[in-house]
């Protein structure tokens, strides 16, 4: 068994060891896995039907992305997240963000912006449609759309370690309030870019993220 095929997951050919990656990490960042569960390998291959091997694949990309940790007598377990580590993470997405929005302004072309609609736009449909997860990957993909423009290699590396961190924080905040808005503000931070004024795009893009910065992950 090497892959599972499109028509199971709806996209092309992945391996075992991949969807198995993908379905946990869904599972952690929506909240059906929270923090302190252990993730037992030889329960997790009989719940996809698979070897030991492919399951101890994903368990480490979980623990790069630290999204579990190993603790002795107890093996992986689904880390915590603390309000001190999102502000950390948080003013640092603000600093390298304005920078990426700042070099991008002039870089954006009509292509670029009709990427960003439809981003948006499915965003939308994905919040009417109660899908969590896709919203979370809409949201993340259209601010990713900066680090990749800007062009700087070493924003784009430093954003993917802080990508799933952030994704982590955001399905918190989004379990408790509404996403009905999100297409909205996303609509909004386009008319500060089509505007032309670099203060007003990055004055919009940190409002945009206090928002997010603001929410106590207690709720």
């Amino acid at each position: 068994m090497g892959a599972i095929r499109g028509s199971q997951l709806s996209e092309p050919a992945i391996s075992i060891s991949e969807h198995v990656y993908r379905s946990l990490k869904q599972e952690i960042l929506t909240g059906d896995l929270p923090p302190g569960v252990r993730l037992i390998v030889t329960e997790i291959g009989r719940r996809f039907s698979v070897s030991q091997a492919p399951v101890r694949e994903a368990l480490e990309r979980l623990k790069q992305e630290g999204l579990i940790v190993g603790i002795p007598n107890k093996g992986s377990v689904v880390s915590t997240i603390t309000a001190k580590e999102i502000k950390d993470i948080f003013v640092l997405r603000e600093i390298i963000e304005v920078f990426a929005v700042r070099q991008s302004m002039t870089l954006l072309t009509a292509e670029d912006y009709r990427t960003l609609e439809l981003l948006i736009l499915e965003m939308d449909q994905a919040s009417r449609g109660n899908e969590p997860f896709r919203i979370l990957e809409l949201d993340m993909d259209f601010h990713e759309f900066f680090y990749i423009k800007c062009g700087n290699q070493a924003i784009q590396e430093l954003w993917g370690r802080l990508r799933t961190k952030v994704m982590r924080f955001m399905a918190i905040s989004n379990r408790h309030h509404t996403t009905e808005k999100l297409a909205e503000w996303h609509h909004k931070l386009l008319e500060a870019l089509r505007s032309g004024d670099p203060v007003a795009a990055e004055q919009a893009f940190i409002e945009h993220m206090h928002a997010y910065k603001m929410i106590s992950i207690d709720e």
